[in-house]
């Protein structure tokens, strides 16, 4: 298999899911201060930096004002996989990107183990997105820790399954996937930077090697924090961030180090 082209567009993608952690009000406030530091940010100005943030839905409308005047993109954690319809309490992907979403998470492991949701519901889900001009935030992620190659099996197989599915349903647009060992979510520390720099290495070359996903990259989440971005191979894009964002100073710290590797990516160049 040939090797695909280098992506275009940013150098680096940081998305922060805010789960049901914070009520509207905390999650207004939150967007707040994390418009001002992307203002201030040159690399978010710049665009190097794609920044997306996932609050609770109803504080989605606000969201999308605040941030998108910073150059900052949102979205939500979940969408049904109709648009319209009798489905009591479910949300479809046109509401979201009429809120003023730009992004739909797909697939998190809270929603397989919660929720029951299989590969022909996230391929539905998926297929909804790009329907709706949303770029879809696919997690895929290994059950157990095993070596790189397991997980990389495992984590093509999803990926296929939910791609596939949408192919079936329309056209396919960019995406993110977000890689998250199951094992590692909500753990005390992330899985070893060589581990997910071999496993996003293999997801990297497969997504982009599919069609219509030329320019979709992959992204590391899993108990991610500061510090992390700087050990990871390059072809990590970014990361996914729950807990250790919701502290905005942390947020400004890991966009720091993220701006630094594209420099020292730049000047290795």
């Amino acid at each position: 298999m040939s090797r695909p082209a280098k992506p275009q567009g940013p150098g680096a993608v940081i998305g922060v899911s805010l789960k049901m952690y914070f009520g509207y009000q905390r999650s207004v406030d939150y967007c707040r201060e994390v418009a001002t530091i992307a203002l201030k940010h040159p690399a978010v100005a710049s665009g190097d930096i794609e920044v997306f943030v996932l609050p609770v839905l109803p504080a989605l409308p606000e969201a999308a004002r605040i941030l998108g005047a910073a150059g900052v993109g949102t979205g939500a954690q979940d969408i049904f996989w109709e648009d319209e319809g009798a489905y009591t309490g479910e949300v479809g992907g046109t509401t979201v990107a009429e809120l003023g979403g730009r992004y739909v998470e797909v697939g998190h492991a809270e929603r397989r183990r919660i929720f029951g949701e299989d590969d022909r519901i996230i391929g539905l889900k998926t297929a909804a997105a790009y329907r709706n001009g949303l770029t879809p935030v696919l997690c895929v992620g290994e059950l157990t820790a095993g070596s790189p190659e397991e997980a990389i099996a495992q984590c093509t197989a999803e990926i296929d399954a939910a791609l596939n599915r949408a192919a079936t349903l329309g056209p396919v647009g960019r995406t993110i996937v977000a890689y998250e060992p199951q094992w590692a979510i909500g753990a005390p520390e992330p899985a070893t930077p060589d581990y997910i720099s071999a496993v996003v290495r293999g997801l990297d070359e497969h997504l982009r090697s599919l069609p219509g996903q030329e320019d979709s990259r992959v992204i590391y989440g899993g108990s991610a924090g500061p510090g992390l971005i700087t050990e990871l191979d390059t072809a990590v894009a970014g990361l996914f961030l729950g807990r250790f964002a919701h502290d905005p100073a942390a947020l400004k710290a890991i966009l720091d180090e993220t701006a630094a590797r594209l420099a020292a990516k730049q000047v290795a160049a």
